[in-house]
Protein backbone atom coordinates (compact mmCIF):
# COMPACT_ATOMS: atom_id res chain seq x y z
CA UNK A 1 0.00 0.00 0.00
CA UNK A 2 1.77 3.27 -0.93
CA UNK A 3 0.98 7.28 -1.18
CA UNK A 4 2.68 8.89 -4.06
CA UNK A 5 3.31 12.23 -3.63
CA UNK A 6 5.68 15.02 -5.64
CA UNK A 7 7.63 14.40 -2.39
CA UNK A 8 8.29 11.08 -3.12
CA UNK A 9 9.53 12.15 -6.19
CA UNK A 10 12.15 14.69 -5.06
CA UNK A 11 13.15 13.01 -2.23
CA UNK A 12 13.60 9.76 -3.91
CA UNK A 13 11.73 7.91 -1.51
CA UNK A 14 8.47 5.32 -1.39
CA UNK A 15 6.35 6.88 1.02
CA UNK A 16 5.49 11.32 1.94
CA UNK A 17 6.74 10.66 5.80
CA UNK A 18 9.75 12.27 6.79
CA UNK A 19 11.23 11.79 10.74
CA UNK A 20 12.08 14.34 12.39
CA UNK A 21 15.48 14.42 13.46
CA UNK A 22 14.17 14.38 17.44
CA UNK A 23 17.72 15.86 18.60
CA UNK A 24 19.96 13.72 20.65
CA UNK A 25 17.45 10.95 20.87
CA UNK A 26 18.11 10.36 16.90
CA UNK A 27 20.46 7.95 16.08
CA UNK A 28 21.54 5.75 13.16
CA UNK A 29 19.58 2.74 14.11
CA UNK A 30 16.03 5.42 13.90
CA UNK A 31 16.90 6.92 10.66
CA UNK A 32 18.33 3.84 8.72
CA UNK A 33 15.32 2.19 9.62
CA UNK A 34 12.87 4.86 8.35
CA UNK A 35 14.18 4.91 5.50
CA UNK A 36 14.32 1.52 4.91
CA UNK A 37 10.43 1.18 5.42
CA UNK A 38 10.39 3.71 2.93
CA UNK A 39 10.23 7.23 4.45
CA UNK A 40 12.93 9.53 5.23
CA UNK A 41 14.72 8.97 8.12
CA UNK A 42 16.68 11.92 9.29
CA UNK A 43 19.60 11.98 11.99
CA UNK A 44 20.11 15.10 13.88
CA UNK A 45 23.77 16.11 14.09
CA UNK A 46 24.15 19.62 15.19
CA UNK A 47 25.62 18.92 18.94
CA UNK A 48 28.09 16.11 17.44
CA UNK A 49 31.33 17.46 17.18
CA UNK A 50 32.98 16.85 13.38
CA UNK A 51 34.23 13.23 14.31
CA UNK A 52 30.85 12.15 16.20
CA UNK A 53 29.42 13.33 12.95
CA UNK A 54 30.86 11.33 10.40
CA UNK A 55 31.04 8.13 12.15
CA UNK A 56 27.18 8.53 12.73
CA UNK A 57 26.88 9.23 8.94
CA UNK A 58 28.62 6.28 7.86
CA UNK A 59 26.82 4.26 10.02
CA UNK A 60 23.13 5.09 8.98
CA UNK A 61 25.22 4.44 5.17
CA UNK A 62 25.99 1.29 6.41
CA UNK A 63 22.22 0.09 7.64
CA UNK A 64 20.62 1.41 4.27
CA UNK A 65 20.75 2.42 0.53
CA UNK A 66 17.91 4.81 0.82
CA UNK A 67 17.77 8.47 0.80
CA UNK A 68 18.29 9.76 4.89
CA UNK A 69 18.92 13.46 5.58
CA UNK A 70 20.60 15.30 8.30
CA UNK A 71 19.70 18.10 10.32
CA UNK A 72 21.59 21.31 11.02
CA UNK A 73 20.26 24.50 13.07
CA UNK A 74 21.24 27.53 12.40
CA UNK A 75 20.57 29.66 15.28
CA UNK A 76 24.08 30.47 16.67
CA UNK A 77 22.71 30.06 20.25
CA UNK A 78 22.26 26.79 19.85
CA UNK A 79 25.49 25.54 18.03
CA UNK A 80 28.70 24.40 19.47
CA UNK A 81 30.45 24.19 15.92
CA UNK A 82 30.77 26.81 13.20
CA UNK A 83 28.17 25.45 10.88
CA UNK A 84 30.39 26.02 7.63
CA UNK A 85 32.97 23.04 9.03
CA UNK A 86 30.17 21.41 10.30
CA UNK A 87 27.97 21.15 6.78
CA UNK A 88 31.58 20.27 5.43
CA UNK A 89 31.88 17.74 7.53
CA UNK A 90 28.25 16.25 6.07
CA UNK A 91 28.85 16.71 2.76
CA UNK A 92 32.74 15.05 2.54
CA UNK A 93 30.93 11.96 4.43
CA UNK A 94 28.36 11.99 1.27
CA UNK A 95 25.64 12.95 2.91
CA UNK A 96 22.09 12.93 0.44
CA UNK A 97 20.03 15.70 2.05
CA UNK A 98 20.19 18.02 4.18
CA UNK A 99 17.68 20.12 6.48
CA UNK A 100 18.18 23.39 7.63
CA UNK A 101 16.33 24.63 10.75
CA UNK A 102 16.26 28.16 12.65
CA UNK A 103 17.70 30.10 10.50
CA UNK A 104 18.46 31.55 6.83
CA UNK A 105 19.85 28.19 4.48
CA UNK A 106 20.37 30.50 1.59
CA UNK A 107 24.32 31.10 2.82
CA UNK A 108 24.49 26.96 2.24
CA UNK A 109 22.12 26.10 -0.27
CA UNK A 110 24.54 26.33 -3.25
CA UNK A 111 27.17 24.56 -1.49
CA UNK A 112 24.62 21.44 -1.03
CA UNK A 113 23.45 21.58 -4.48
CA UNK A 114 27.42 21.98 -5.71
CA UNK A 115 28.26 18.52 -3.57
CA UNK A 116 25.33 17.01 -5.24
CA UNK A 117 22.80 16.81 -1.66
CA UNK A 118 19.51 18.43 -1.56
CA UNK A 119 18.11 20.87 1.03
CA UNK A 120 15.07 20.76 3.04
CA UNK A 121 14.16 23.78 5.28
CA UNK A 122 11.61 24.28 7.81
CA UNK A 123 9.91 27.77 8.25
CA UNK A 124 7.09 29.08 10.64
CA UNK A 125 5.76 31.70 7.96
CA UNK A 126 4.40 32.29 5.07
CA UNK A 127 7.67 34.89 4.49
CA UNK A 128 10.03 32.66 5.61
CA UNK A 129 8.65 30.04 3.18
CA UNK A 130 8.61 32.37 0.42
CA UNK A 131 12.20 33.20 1.46
CA UNK A 132 13.69 30.14 1.51
CA UNK A 133 12.30 28.95 -1.86
CA UNK A 134 14.07 31.88 -2.85
CA UNK A 135 16.94 31.07 -1.68
CA UNK A 136 16.72 27.69 -3.51
CA UNK A 137 15.28 25.19 -1.35
CA UNK A 138 14.19 21.92 -2.63
CA UNK A 139 11.98 21.38 0.26
CA UNK A 140 9.99 23.23 2.80
CA UNK A 141 8.89 22.23 6.22
CA UNK A 142 6.13 24.00 7.51
CA UNK A 143 6.21 23.73 11.29
CA UNK A 144 3.01 24.64 13.25
CA UNK A 145 3.46 25.38 17.25
CA UNK A 146 2.01 22.35 17.90
CA UNK A 147 5.25 20.72 17.51
CA UNK A 148 7.08 19.19 20.05
CA UNK A 149 11.06 20.24 20.94
CA UNK A 150 12.16 23.45 20.12
CA UNK A 151 9.72 25.29 17.76
CA UNK A 152 10.04 28.42 15.42
CA UNK A 153 6.14 29.29 14.98
CA UNK A 154 3.53 30.79 16.50
CA UNK A 155 0.65 29.59 14.29
CA UNK A 156 -0.91 26.23 14.54
CA UNK A 157 -0.26 23.62 11.76
CA UNK A 158 -3.61 24.12 10.29
CA UNK A 159 -3.33 27.51 9.29
CA UNK A 160 0.11 27.91 8.54
CA UNK A 161 0.77 24.65 5.86
CA UNK A 162 -2.20 26.10 3.52
CA UNK A 163 -0.61 29.78 4.03
CA UNK A 164 3.21 28.19 2.84
CA UNK A 165 1.44 25.89 0.17
CA UNK A 166 0.62 28.96 -1.27
CA UNK A 167 3.31 30.81 -1.20
CA UNK A 168 5.26 27.86 -2.47
CA UNK A 169 5.44 26.72 -6.37
CA UNK A 170 4.80 23.24 -7.29
CA UNK A 171 8.49 22.09 -7.96
CA UNK A 172 9.11 22.92 -4.22
CA UNK A 173 6.89 20.20 -2.02
CA UNK A 174 5.78 21.14 1.32
CA UNK A 175 5.70 18.91 4.38
CA UNK A 176 3.61 19.60 6.92
CA UNK A 177 4.85 19.34 10.70
CA UNK A 178 3.46 20.00 14.13
CA UNK A 179 0.67 17.76 15.62
CA UNK A 180 0.78 14.76 13.06
CA UNK A 181 1.19 11.14 14.91
CA UNK A 182 -1.17 9.36 12.11
CA UNK A 183 -2.59 8.50 9.28
CA UNK A 184 -5.56 10.74 9.85
CA UNK A 185 -3.07 13.36 10.51
CA UNK A 186 -1.19 13.02 6.62
CA UNK A 187 -4.35 12.81 5.10
CA UNK A 188 -5.50 16.17 6.53
CA UNK A 189 -2.19 17.67 5.39
CA UNK A 190 -2.59 16.01 2.14
CA UNK A 191 -5.89 17.85 1.80
CA UNK A 192 -4.22 21.02 3.27
CA UNK A 193 -1.84 21.14 0.63
CA UNK A 194 1.17 19.56 2.12
CA UNK A 195 3.05 16.64 0.19
CA UNK A 196 4.05 14.78 3.40
CA UNK A 197 4.39 15.15 6.68
CA UNK A 198 7.56 15.33 9.27
CA UNK A 199 6.73 13.50 12.39
CA UNK A 200 8.50 13.70 15.23
CA UNK A 201 6.99 13.03 18.63
CA UNK A 202 5.93 9.80 17.11
CA UNK A 203 9.44 8.38 16.62
CA UNK A 204 10.31 9.72 20.08
CA UNK A 205 8.39 6.63 21.20
CA UNK A 206 10.42 3.73 19.01
CA UNK A 207 12.36 0.88 19.76
CA UNK A 208 15.47 2.40 17.52
CA UNK A 209 15.00 6.11 19.49
CA UNK A 210 17.78 6.56 22.23
CA UNK A 211 15.58 8.03 24.65
CA UNK A 212 15.39 6.83 28.66
CA UNK A 213 12.78 4.25 29.06
CA UNK A 214 10.93 6.24 31.29
CA UNK A 215 10.78 9.31 28.62
CA UNK A 216 8.99 6.92 26.24
CA UNK A 217 6.76 5.76 28.36
CA UNK A 218 5.99 9.47 29.32
CA UNK A 219 5.22 9.91 25.92
CA UNK A 220 2.45 7.05 25.64
CA UNK A 221 0.97 8.23 28.96
CA UNK A 222 0.88 11.80 27.80
CA UNK A 223 -2.28 13.70 26.51
CA UNK A 224 -2.63 16.83 24.56
CA UNK A 225 -3.65 19.20 26.87
CA UNK A 226 -0.48 18.07 29.05
CA UNK A 227 2.36 20.28 27.06
CA UNK A 228 4.04 23.25 27.88
CA UNK A 229 5.20 25.66 25.66
CA UNK A 230 7.79 28.02 26.69
CA UNK A 231 11.10 28.42 27.69
CA UNK A 232 11.75 26.01 30.64
CA UNK A 233 14.91 24.40 29.54
CA UNK A 234 17.47 27.05 28.61
CA UNK A 235 20.03 25.78 29.19
CA UNK A 236 22.24 24.99 26.41
CA UNK A 237 19.75 27.03 23.90
CA UNK A 238 18.77 30.07 25.49
CA UNK A 239 15.32 31.93 24.76
CA UNK A 240 14.37 29.66 21.92
CA UNK A 241 10.79 28.67 22.73
CA UNK A 242 10.19 24.57 23.16
CA UNK A 243 7.43 22.00 23.87
CA UNK A 244 7.50 19.56 26.85
CA UNK A 245 5.07 17.63 28.92
CA UNK A 246 4.46 18.59 32.04
CA UNK A 247 6.15 17.98 34.85
CA UNK A 248 7.32 18.70 38.06
CA UNK A 249 10.54 21.70 36.92
CA UNK A 250 7.97 23.21 34.60
CA UNK A 251 5.38 23.22 37.53
CA UNK A 252 7.77 24.99 39.50
CA UNK A 253 8.88 27.14 36.48
CA UNK A 254 5.10 28.78 36.12
CA UNK A 255 4.49 28.86 39.74
CA UNK A 256 7.53 30.98 40.20
CA UNK A 257 6.35 33.28 37.57
CA UNK A 258 7.91 31.51 34.24
CA UNK A 259 11.52 33.42 35.56
CA UNK A 260 14.74 33.64 33.68
CA UNK A 261 17.39 31.55 33.67
CA UNK A 262 19.61 34.22 36.02
CA UNK A 263 16.58 34.47 38.42
CA UNK A 264 16.02 30.76 39.12
CA UNK A 265 18.26 29.96 42.56
CA UNK A 266 18.48 26.48 42.03
CA UNK A 267 19.74 26.50 38.53
CA UNK A 268 23.11 25.16 39.45
CA UNK A 269 21.56 21.84 41.34
CA UNK A 270 22.72 18.44 39.26
CA UNK A 271 20.28 16.17 39.16
CA UNK A 272 21.36 13.56 36.69
CA UNK A 273 24.42 12.37 35.27
CA UNK A 274 25.16 10.94 31.55
CA UNK A 275 26.00 7.27 30.68
CA UNK A 276 29.68 8.59 30.51
CA UNK A 277 29.34 10.35 33.94
CA UNK A 278 28.48 13.56 32.88
CA UNK A 279 26.59 16.33 35.45
CA UNK A 280 23.14 17.54 34.33
CA UNK A 281 22.18 20.87 35.41
CA UNK A 282 18.33 21.63 36.05
CA UNK A 283 16.88 23.19 33.08
CA UNK A 284 19.29 21.78 30.72
CA UNK A 285 17.95 21.16 27.37
CA UNK A 286 19.21 17.79 27.15
CA UNK A 287 16.12 15.19 27.33
CA UNK A 288 16.76 12.11 29.63
CA UNK A 289 18.64 9.38 26.80
CA UNK A 290 18.99 5.84 27.81
CA UNK A 291 21.67 5.70 30.34
CA UNK A 292 21.19 8.95 32.32
CA UNK A 293 21.22 7.87 35.82
CA UNK A 294 18.91 10.30 38.14
CA UNK A 295 16.25 12.35 38.33
CA UNK A 296 15.08 12.12 35.08
CA UNK A 297 11.68 13.45 35.47
CA UNK A 298 13.84 17.30 35.99
CA UNK A 299 14.88 16.95 32.22
CA UNK A 300 13.19 18.28 29.48
CA UNK A 301 10.63 15.51 27.98
CA UNK A 302 10.11 16.86 24.39
CA UNK A 303 6.35 16.23 22.73
CA UNK A 304 4.30 17.80 20.53
CA UNK A 305 0.50 17.94 20.81
CA UNK A 306 0.61 15.42 18.97
CA UNK A 307 1.21 13.14 22.27
CA UNK A 308 -2.21 11.98 23.01
CA UNK A 309 -2.16 9.53 19.71
CA UNK A 310 1.15 7.91 20.92
CA UNK A 311 -0.35 4.75 22.96
CA UNK A 312 2.49 2.43 22.78
CA UNK A 313 6.16 1.99 21.80
CA UNK A 314 6.74 0.18 18.30
CA UNK A 315 9.79 -0.27 15.81
CA UNK A 316 9.88 2.65 13.92
CA UNK A 317 9.06 0.45 10.55
CA UNK A 318 5.75 -0.06 12.02
CA UNK A 319 4.89 3.48 12.53
CA UNK A 320 5.72 4.42 8.91
CA UNK A 321 3.66 1.40 7.91
CA UNK A 322 0.32 2.18 9.80
CA UNK A 323 1.14 6.40 8.73
CA UNK A 324 0.63 5.11 5.13
CA UNK A 325 -1.79 2.80 5.65
CA UNK A 326 -4.27 4.71 7.78
CA UNK A 327 -4.07 7.91 5.56
CA UNK A 328 -4.70 5.84 2.55
CA UNK A 329 -8.03 4.44 4.21
CA UNK A 330 -8.94 8.16 5.78
CA UNK A 331 -8.63 9.02 1.88
CA UNK A 332 -10.47 6.45 0.89
CA UNK A 333 -13.78 7.06 3.40
CA UNK A 334 -13.85 10.18 2.28
CA UNK A 335 -14.33 9.68 -1.31
CA UNK A 336 -17.39 7.58 0.19
CA UNK A 337 -18.91 10.32 1.24
CA UNK A 338 -19.35 12.01 -2.50
CA UNK A 339 -21.97 12.44 -4.41
CA UNK A 340 -21.55 11.95 -7.66
CA UNK A 341 -25.05 13.13 -8.27
CA UNK A 342 -25.31 15.97 -6.56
Amino acid sequence: MSLHTPLCDRLGIDHPVVQAPVGSVSTPELAATVSNAGGLGTLAVTWRDFEETRAAIEAVRDRTGAPFAVNLVLDDGATEHPTDDHLDACLDAGVPLVSFSFGDPAPYVGRVHDAGADVLATVGSADDARTAVEAGVDAVVAQGWEAGGHVQSDVATMALVPRVADETPDHVPVVAAGGIADGRGLAAALALGADGVWVGTRFVATEEADAHERYRSAVVDGAADETVRGTPFPKGWPDQPHRTLESRATERWIAAGRPPLDERDDADRVVAETASGEPLERYVDLPPLSGVDGCVEELPHYAGQSVGGVDEVVPAAAVVERLVEDATATVESLERLRDDDA
